[in-house]
């Protein structure tokens, strides 16, 4: 999980830059900020799971779906927290770089062993 994690921060840095080159400074901005919002829930709940992983008693699926929806409600404060406080706010590119953010595991599935 945290490889995925690493990933999308990656996805993030290269959809920022990708932006800057595109739009200026406040398109790579909010990619980046736009990808934040999708990868630092996700770490954190990496984090959370994997400390439960390795309790005594393991993972319990409750336990992952309480954390699920923390993770989505997390990503939204973040998103309306991002817009609210940015005021040079380029929402494509926001959009654009939390996208790439959160379809970055495609990246996964083609790679081979």
């Amino acid at each position: 999980m945290l490889r995925i994690v690493s990933l999308q921060l990656i996805a993030t840095v290269v959809a920022g830059l990708i932006a800057a080159l595109l739009g200026g400074w406040p398109a790579m901005f909010s990619a980046v900020l736009g990808g934040l919002c999708c990868v630092v829930p996700n770490g954190i709940m990496a984090v959370r799971l994997f400390a439960a992983s390795t309790k005594a008693g393991g993972a319990n699926p409750f336990t992952f779906f309480i954390w699920e929806f923390i993770k989505i409600a997390m990503t939204l404060a973040l998103l309306g927290v991002t817009a609210w406080l940015y005021r040079d706010l380029n929402w494509l590119a926001l959009m654009g770089g939390f996208i790439v953010a959160l379809k970055s595991y495609i990246f996964l599935l083609f790679r081979q062993r």
